[in-house]
């Protein structure tokens, strides 16, 4: 009866195959939780009021039927000006929709950063804890912070 031998080589390849595929997933379980992401767009001085305009987007895969933001304004010397709450209102899945706040007697060049401080109310159709929470993107176009 013949005698085989198997390399070094042989043996290590044989031993790592079953770990070989381990780091590849399939589209399938690919799953991304989704999230809300806003961008602060702009600002428009109206008198002594300033408008802000806000992009949102929801890339969970269902609509947002409501969502409301704590939110901070910071005055040029990092004090609190205001602490008020936005409402974004419906925000559907996949699609960008353009929020515009106004707030009296408040210059847009005193607000240095604006903090999104929470969710005080966030109306989704699914089992996502904290869905308009987590996952929390945000951006600004100006020079005025946006943070969360």
């Amino acid at each position: 009866m013949p005698i085989t031998t198997t390399t070094n080589a042989s043996v290590v390849l044989l031993t790592l195959l079953p770990f070989l595929g381990a780091g590849f997933v399939s589209a399938e379980e690919i799953h991304t939780a989704g999230g809300v992401s806003i961008e602060l767009s702009a600002a428009e001085a109206r008198g002594q009021n300033c408008l802000l305009s806000f992009v949102a987007e929801n890339t969970h895969d269902a609509d947002i039927s409501g969502v409301v933001y704590e939110t901070v304004l910071f005055g040029n010397t990092g004090e609190v000006s205001l602490l008020t709450l936005l409402d974004f209102e419906e925000l559907p899945a996949g699609r960008p929709r353009v929020r515009q706040f106004q707030f009296n007697d408040m210059a847009c060049d005193q607000i240095s950063r604006i903090l999104i401080n929470g969710v005080q109310e966030c109306e989704i159709q699914t089992d996502a804890k904290d869905a308009c929470m987590n996952e929390l993107t945000l951006k600004s176009r100006l020079e005025t912070e946006l943070l969360g």
